[in-house]
């Protein structure tokens, strides 16, 4: 009987410059987690890995993910201050500078006000109060 020896070599991950540029190409994407894993061809797990032992992954992807943000960002803004669509111009408003439109209020009040009546009605409340088993009038 023979054992046929099988050569086991460990999975050695290093953050190459393609690696890194495949992470910072996918954040700046907008990929999150996982995708970025698949995205720069790597499984999770060893993506996962990756970033625990190699600062400049993580380094990587934040860049990715705040250079792909300010691109978005400039060009909405830019479409909003040269009058090419004004829309972008009052979204950018509410949900960047939390603006929001005047409300108007039209309230109209048709009854009379009457100090007389006023007084005669508080009269009245005081009238049927009893302190101590006394009414109390108010003139």
């Amino acid at each position: 009987m023979s054992f046929l020896s099988l050569t086991h070599e460990p999975l050695t991950l290093t953050a190459t410059e393609q690696r890194l540029t495949a992470v910072y190409e996918a954040a700046k994407r907008g990929l999150k987690g996982d995708r970025i894993a698949y995205a720069a061809g790597m499984k999770p797990a060893d993506y996962r890995r990756l970033a625990q032992h190699d600062p400049l992954v993580e380094l990587a992807q934040e860049k990715g993910a705040a250079d792909g943000e300010h691109e978005l960002a400039t060009t909405l803004y830019d479409a909003a201050t040269t009058g090419k669509d004004p829309k972008v111009a009052l979204d950018l408003l509410k949900h960047r500078h939390d603006w929001v439109a005047k409300q108007q209020l039209d309230v109209t009040v048709d009854d009379k006000i009457s100090v007389l009546k006023a007084l005669e009605l508080a009269n009245a409340r005081v009238d049927a109060l009893t302190i101590e088993g006394t009414a109390i009038a108010i003139d």
